[in-house]
């Protein structure tokens, strides 16, 4: 069964490459741009391309924030990408004052100087925390996932990070809690990788349907 995936528009960055990467996973994807949209969907994507101060306002000017946080209490399937997983937490040193989901406790912080090259970007190896989260059954070691960010959260309970990885020093490349996952890599460029990916995602929003039938 194709299950209907809301993807959030707050109007920046590649909303159509994570839809078509969705669709090839097996999605009935669509874009969501108004909180009378979220009814119907088994699953919510918020991808991200942009900064952590401009989709804030943008959520909150869309009136978009409130059903956000609704979904992710609800227990319902969440996978946020890159700048939405960022916005999980907080705040952000990229946009001083404004406020995040808050969802989180935890803020987001700039790859300092030290590491060498910011952005980070390109292909990079994951450690994944034990037990392994179901979002990467099927991956190994050698697997790698494309980042491109020069910012990364900064979980303040270690114990959600379910993989991290090593840019001068490790950091939370993803979270994982009940039914909301955080990626800070993209799917959508990670080829097969991101495809098993988003593959599992699908799965657990199929498993939460399911449950919710029963």
């Amino acid at each position: 069964m194709s299950h209907r995936i809301g993807i959030v528009d707050y109007q920046r960055g590649n909303l159509r490459s994570v839809q078509k990467a969705l669709e090839k996973a097996g999605a009935d994807a669509r874009l969501i741009t108004a909180p009378a949209e979220f009814a119907g969907v088994a699953g919510l994507v918020v991808p991200g391309v942009g900064s952590f101060g401009d989709c804030s306002e943008t959520l909150e000017r869309t009136g978009l924030r409130e059903p956000i946080l609704e979904w992710l209490r609800s227990g319902r399937p969440y996978l946020g990408i890159c700048l939405g997983y960022q916005l999980l937490f907080e705040s952000s040193e990229e946009s001083p004052g404004v406020r995040g989901l808050g969802f989180l406790p935890g803020r987001v912080v700039r790859f300092p100087d030290s590491v060498g090259k910011v952005p980070h970007m390109g292909w990079n190896s994951l450690e994944f925390a034990e037990p392994r989260d179901p979002l990467y059954a099927g991956l190994s070691a050698s697997d790698q996932a494309y980042f491109v960010h020069s910012y990364y959260p900064r979980p303040a309970n270690p114990e959600t990070v379910s993989a991290w990885c090593d840019y001068g020093g490790k950091f939370a490349a993803s979270i994982g809690q009940a039914n909301v996952r955080g990626v800070q890599f993209h799917p959508e460029k990670s080829q097969a990788v991101g495809q098993k990916i988003l593959r599992n995602f699908l799965d657990s929003v199929e498993e939460g349907t399911s449950k919710s039938a029963e």
